[in-house]
Formats: C-alpha cells, sequence, structure tokens
C-alpha cells in the first residue's frame, strides 16, 4: 500500500523534514515472534547506512491499545507490521493506521482468509494458539536439555540417545547449531575432534547416518580462531590460530571424515546458523522422522522370561 503523503514519481526515502532512521513496530496479541521474525528476515535483505530499529508490542489485546501503538508510529515515522488474529483488533489497526496515514502491513489476515476457504473452515480467531504448552512444548525443553548436558563431548555415555550429532574441529560452530537445532526438538550432541587424536569409541558406535561433520575453509576458521583469541584476551602465544597449523587439522579431520563415509559433511564456510540447521532437517528427517521425532526415545522394558516348553509338558504330564 503506498504511503498517503507519497509522491508516486520520488523514489524511496525519508520525506521532507524527517529523519534517515527507520523504524518499524512489529505489533501482535500474542508473543511476537512471528512478526519480528519476519520483519528481521526482510530487512536483512536491505543494507543501508541506518539500520532499521525494531520494536515489538507483544499481548496486544484491546483497540485503545492499538490506538496507543498507532498514534506513537505517527509521531516516529514508523512503519507497523502485525500479526493481530481477532478480527475487531484488526479492522481497529486498518481503520487507524488509514485515519493518522501510518503506513501498516498485515502478515496475518490475507493468509487466514485463503487457508479459510482452502480448509473449508472459519479460524478460531484466539491469539497464542502457536505457543501452546502441548506435547510438542515439552518435547522442545526435554531435547533443550539433553543438548545443554551433552555439549562440547560431555556425557558420551549416554550419547547414543540423540538423535543428531555434530562433529568438528574447534570453533566449527557445533554449539551454537547444537541449540539451535534443539529448538526444534531434536535433541543433539556434539563431540569435538583435535588433531591427531582418535574420535571416541561412544562416537563410532552410534548409527552414522545420525552423524554430521562439520568443516570449514582453513583462512575463515583461523580468523574465527583468533578473533576468540582476542574475546579471551589471550596472546597468540600457540600456534592455535596459525594458519598452516589450522590447514593441517583440517586436512586432518578431512581424512577421518573418509574414513566415515555414512558420516554426513557439510561445508559451513560463509554459512548462516538457520542454513546449516535447515540442511541437516533435510538430510535427517527422510531416515528418522517417523520414529525418532513423533516419540522420543524410551528405555525398553526388560523382556519377561518365557517357560520352557519341556517344563510346561512336565506339568501337563502331573495334572
Amino acid at each position: 500500500r503506498r504511503r498517503l503523503d507519497r509522491d508516486p514519481r520520488r523514489p524511496p526515502g525519508p520525506g521532507p523534514g524527517m529523519t534517515t532512521e527507520h523504524v518499524i513496530y512489529a505489533v501482535s496479541d500474542s508473543t511476537g515472534e512471528t512478526a519480528e521474525q519476519a520483519v528481521r528476515a526482510a530487512v536483512a535483505q536491505f543494507k543501508t547506512d541506518h539500520p532499521a530499529q525494531i520494536r515489538t508490542f507483544s499481548h496486544v489485546r484491546d483497540v485503545e491499545a492499538v490506538r496507543n501503538i498507532v498514534l506513537l508510529a505517527m509521531s516516529r515515522g514508523a512503519l507497523v507490521v502485525y500479526t493481530l488474529v481477532d478480527p475487531d483488533q484488526r479492522a481497529a489497526m486498518r481503520t487507524l493506521t488509514q485515519e493518522h496515514a501510518v503506513t501498516a502491513v498485515d502478515l496475518l489476515s490475507g493468509l487466514i482468509h485463503e487457508l479459510s476457504w482452502h480448509m473449508d473452515t472459519a479460524p478460531l480467531a484466539r491469539p497464542g494458539l502457536g505457543h501452546e504448552t502441548d506435547d510438542a512444548y515439552f518435547r522442545r525443553i526435554e531435547a533443550v536439555e539433553f543438548t545443554a548436558n551433552h555439549d562440547d563431548g560431555k556425557r558420551l555415555n549416554t550419547i547414543g540417545q540423540a538423535h543428531i550429532v555434530f562433529v568438528g574441529l574447534s570453533r566449527t560452530s557445533k554449539t551454537p547449531l547444537s541449540h539451535y537445532v534443539a529448538q526444534r526438538g531434536y535433541r543433539v550432541a556434539n563431540v569435538p575432534l583435535v588433531g591427531g587424536m582418535e574420535p571416541p569409541a561412544e562416537l563410532l558406535a552410534i548409527d552414522p547416518r545420525r552423524v554430521f561433520a562439520l568443516v570449514v575453509d582453513p583462512v575463515a576458521l583461523a580468523n574465527i580462531r583468533r578473533r576468540r583469541l582476542v574475546e579471551l584476551g589471550v596472546e597468540e602465544t600457540t600456534d592455535y590460530a596459525d594458519l598452516k597449523k589450522v590447514r593441517e587439522e583440517m586436512l586432518w579431520a578431512r581424512r577421518l571424515f573418509r574414513k566415515n563415509p555414512a558420516w554426513t559433511v557439510l561445508d559451513i564456510t560463509d554459512r548462516a546458523i538457520e542454513e546449516t540447521a535447515s540442511r541437516v532437517l533435510e538430510i535427517y528427517r527422510p531416515c528418522f522422522e517417523s520414529a525418532a521425532v513423533a516419540k522420543p526415545a524410551a528405555t525398553p522394558k526388560p523382556k519377561k522370561k518365557q517357560k520352557s516348553k519341556s517344563k510346561s509338558k512336565k506339568k501337563k504330564q502331573k495334572a
């Protein structure tokens, strides 16, 4: 929708007397995660000297709150992006933003309308339905706890309970990737590799299709390690960030991965955590989705001892 005060012949940009800041309000009648994530995903497509300032308004559930946000947006020249499921609040947002010449984007109404037609049923129009404490919610909590307990090679004796295992050299994003995937309800473990040292036997004993081996361009990895040393205030007195040493480590790691051809090797150089996680789940799900994710692995019950046929025959003969 075109801004009411914008000349369509002018290129996009701040109008006369307006500042160059880009303020965006993400408005929701629930947690605000959906609106904020959608805004951040869209904003990532723009590189400017003035990054967008995103403010989230959550649990907006009455018309007065909507009115206050619109007035604030008008005073700041903000763009309003909203996910309101209640029809009355959506109508109020549309009316008030038009009255006050505030640009607004409705993320949900078009989708809800099309889904209602496609599914041949009316929407519930109840906020927060995507955030219930159901089985999936508790499965995510359990996955996050498991992943925290199996970070950096800890508790190898129970690594077999993991849905996914990441392996790689130091600073190959094993931990942040593990925690991101765990938020999707998967139990994740990660095992660090040290050049020249054999991986633990527990790692080699699990289903190799669950193992994802991470590699990074040596130059990029050396830079990452160098920045880490600076963050820790440690002088480069070791070869931890030395490019020659890092190249040798990566060559060793690749040889190890070739010895385990069923492991999935992923080059994560210049890849965002979200992108890598998406690729991991694309590979993992066709193999294990129905068994591993639908139900968390349960401890097997001990089998009852069956009476031998010879003993049962003797009892019949006595009778």
